[in-house]
């Protein structure tokens, strides 16, 4: 029997984090192994700590790499020193609490990495108040007919409107086949009220870009050729990848933060943990001043009631999305 691997010590901010099995491949069509994954994550360490800083977080974890299946981990794996911080939330559905991960330096990443852990996916709230959001985020998720080309253009809507309302977007690139703009806003309403502006935002776009944009609830009935503005992750204990979360796909895909110029010409593939760093190293976090930029969603909550008036229904968060 071959010899296990022996276990790599990483220093990080002044924290030793063992790794083991560091040889592991966890990216076959690369041979990207665990350490590559925790080099990449040390290496755009002020960003995705920015990213994920004091909100609850799920992990997404390969335990045996991308060749076999994903666990979606609510709870901190066992074992985490004892300065890996938590938060704990209450989830109404299972009638139980969960401690989840709560980054606050890029230790507790590294470790969360050495628990298999590939993609990282928070909450749009902290903990000082887990029940406010402070992040409205716009999800373009295009039909399964409908090209990346698609979200570009619709993304250039969602910045003419941003642009109307005084809002400043911070676009990334999903690590799939969709953009997610992210907003920064006052954390003083809850998951209902964010999830009811962010779908009157959705059906500003749809208005805009009718032959782009759909806001129809049920899949079934949605056109594939069009992109839904999923303006149901502001629900509760909705989550999507972070900025410079790695995605548990064969090439590494990055969820890499860009400008808006970017936008017209990007390419998703572009961005892998090869290829971040060295942009990491050359531009920074492009999502670095995003707390600087705090929109009111009054005039959203404004549109929605409005929208309602009209006739317009707001879907149960329990439905389909």
């Amino acid at each position: 029997m071959a010899a296990k691997p022996p276990a790599v010590e990483v220093e990080v901010d002044g924290r030793i984090v063992r790794v083991s099995n560091p040889d592991r491949v966890y990216f076959p069509e690369s041979g990207a192994t665990k350490l590559d994954l925790v080099e990449y994550y040390r290496s755009v360490g002020p960003g995705i700590v920015n990213a994920l800083r004091e909100r609850p977080c799920m992990l997404h974890r390969f335990p045996k790499g991308l060749a076999e299946a994903k666990v979606h981990q609510k709870r901190l794996p066992a074992g985490a020193p004892d300065w890996v911080e938590t938060v704990q939330l209450f989830f109404p559905r299972w009638g139980r609490t969960a401690d989840e991960l709560c980054v606050t330096e890029l230790g507790a990443v590294i470790w969360a990495v050495q628990m298999s852990t590939v993609e990282f996916h928070p909450w749009n709230s902290r903990r000082a108040d887990t029940e406010k959001p402070d992040e409205w985020r716009i999800d373009l998720d295009p039909g399964d007919d409908c090209d990346f080309a698609c979200a570009q253009r619709v993304a250039g809507v969602v910045h003419e409107v941003l642009d109307e309302l005084g809002a400043v977007g911070f676009p990334k690139t999903s690590g799939g086949k969709g953009l997610h703009v992210y907003v920064r806003i006052h954390p003083d309403h809850g998951f209902k009220d964010v999830r009811r502006a962010a779908l009157a935002f959705a059906r500003e776009i749809e208005r805009r870009a009718p032959d782009d944009v759909t806001t129809t609830w049920w899949r079934k009935d949605r056109d594939p050729t069009k992109l839904f503005v999923d303006y149901n992750q502001n629900a509760r204990d909705h989550t999507i990848a972070a900025a410079y979360s790695v995605r548990g796909l064969p090439d590494a895909r990055v969820s890499t933060p860009i400008t808006w110029d970017e936008v017209p010409d990007v390419d998703p593939h572009d961005f892998t943990i090869f290829t971040v760093p060295q942009r990491f190293a050359e531009v920074g976090d492009l999502h670095a001043d995003i707390d600087a930029h705090v929109f009111d969603l009054r005039p959203l909550l404004e549109w929605a009631e409005r929208d309602e008036a009209e006739g317009a229904e707001t879907p149960e968060e329990s439905e389909e999305s």
